[in-house]
């Protein structure tokens, strides 16, 4: 290969680095965006910790009723009776082994927080739905931003072209300077609207970036995203299944359900307690055992049961007091959970109705502006219309344009939280 060649191939790759480079990058589809954003959410790995967290209290609790075995050694100098400070002998070598094996109030405590762990799992679910709901909510009003700002970029260059013509008009004494003044108000409000949109598309992308975990200068770009068609299902169908999804009434039954066996474990404080023990030592005569017992035996061997028979204790009876309106309390909130999420789902029901029956009014409404442009469209060009009233009749459509972009994003939100509050938010990933 000569250095002609050469050069020419490094020309060729550098000018496709550089077509690449300026390339608009590809748009995220939305389901993309949700799975970029669950794989990186630190809200989903803060609620995935706190389940861990909450597992290995429970095993720590759990561990009293599991086998338990000790070793060691150690030494003392006695006068008198050998004893060691604490109960065991001195020994040179010392086994023991402890495992309760009936004690109710912890027992009790270990299952309700097996209860809670269970409660932390549930919550992981209800962190995913905020996720998905946060980044489709964000995606939506960002591709709407994106579409508005395109109309209004167009409206303003459509203005600024109405502006010149009628400066010339004036300067001929043909229109009035208050036309001019007419004309440079409606570039104004039209370059307001942009610079505000301009503004929510810099939030909704900012807040995009760090959900889907994307560079501070990554650009995003989104496509055109529908959600799956609304369900015909009726408000008690809805409720049914708000009542068989929500994660957050889920985790308060499973609280009363932990509150449950607390009480429960707590009422049996008044019975004995029982733990199996036993102990293994190897003893010497460097502390005179064999002056106290006539026969002494090095190795020595205790198996057996404690138990302990509460006769009185004044804690036992405040526990169980605390504990019973401890699990009024949560069956107070799971109750007053189900009233609330009933009267959530019939207003997010009424809600997207209603965002729903604006949308077809916008949609309409849009219509009928696209048609009356049409109309003066078709005049204009048979002089039966002026520059003015033409351009009227087109900021008047993209108005409209605007407005039926806000009612279906209104519509599309207002589904979205239908959506999680029912379990539905998963049809965003099919």
């Amino acid at each position: 290969m000569n250095k002609r060649t050469v050069v020419s191939v490094a020309v060729m790759l550098l000018a496709g680095a550089a077509l690449a480079a300026a390339a608009p990058p590809d748009p995220l589809t939305l389901k993309e965006a949700i799975r970029m954003a669950l794989q990186n959410s630190g809200q989903l790995a803060a609620a995935r910790v706190d389940a861990d967290v909450a597992r290995n209290q429970a095993r720590v609790d759990r561990s009293a009723f599991l086998p338990n075995l000790f070793t060691g050694t150690g030494a003392a100098y006695t006068y008198g009776f050998p004893s060691f400070p604490g109960g065991p002998p001195p020994s040179v070598f010392n086994l023991s082994y402890n495992q309760t094996i009936f004690d109710p109030p912890a027992r009790g405590e270990a299952k309700a927080d097996e209860d809670r762990t269970q409660a932390r799992r549930i919550a992981i679910d209800s962190a995913r739905d905020q996720v998905i709901q946060q980044v489709a909510t964000d995606y939506l009003e960002l591709g709407e931003v994106q579409h508005s700002l395109s109309l209004l970029q167009q409206e303003s260059q459509s203005a600024a072209k109405v502006i010149e013509i009628i400066k010339q008009r004036v300067q001929a004494g043909l229109e009035l300077p208050i036309d001019q003044t007419q004309a440079e108000l409606t570039q104004a409000k039209v370059d307001e609207r942009m610079v505000t949109l301009q503004g929510r598309a810099e939030v909704r992308q900012e807040e995009l970036r760090t959900l889907l975990g994307l560079p501070e200068d990554a650009p995003v770009q989104v496509a055109e995203a529908k959600l799956p068609p609304e369900t015909d299902l009726s408000t008690p169908q809805l409720l049914t299944l708000a009542l068989a999804h929500s994660p957050e009434l889920r985790q308060d039954e499973m609280e009363q359900q932990a509150r449950a066996m607390e009480l429960h474990g707590q009422r049996g404080g008044y019975w004995p307690k029982v733990d199996l023990v036993a102990q293994y030592l190897v003893l010497s005569r460097i502390n005179n055992y064999d002056q106290y017992y006539r026969t002494f035996k090095r190795n020595s061997l205790n198996v057996g049961v404690d138990v302990q028979v509460p006769i009185f204790q004044s804690r036992t009876s405040a526990a169980v007091a605390l504990a019973a309106s401890q699990y009024h309390e949560a069956q107070l909130a799971v109750d007053n959970h189900r009233h609330d999420l009933e009267i959530q789902v019939r207003q997010q029901a009424q809600s997207a109705r209603e965002e729903d029956a604006a949308r077809t009014v916008a949609s309409l409404d849009l219509k009928l502006a696209q048609e009356q442009l049409q109309m003066t469209q078709a005049q204009f060009n048979e002089g039966h219309a002026t520059l003015a009233t033409l351009d009227e009749a087109q900021l008047t459509e993209n108005e409209k344009m605007e407005a039926f972009l806000d009612a279906l994003f209104n519509a599309q939100k207002a589904q979205l939280e239908l959506m999680r509050t029912t379990g539905q938010l998963t049809l965003l990933l099919q």
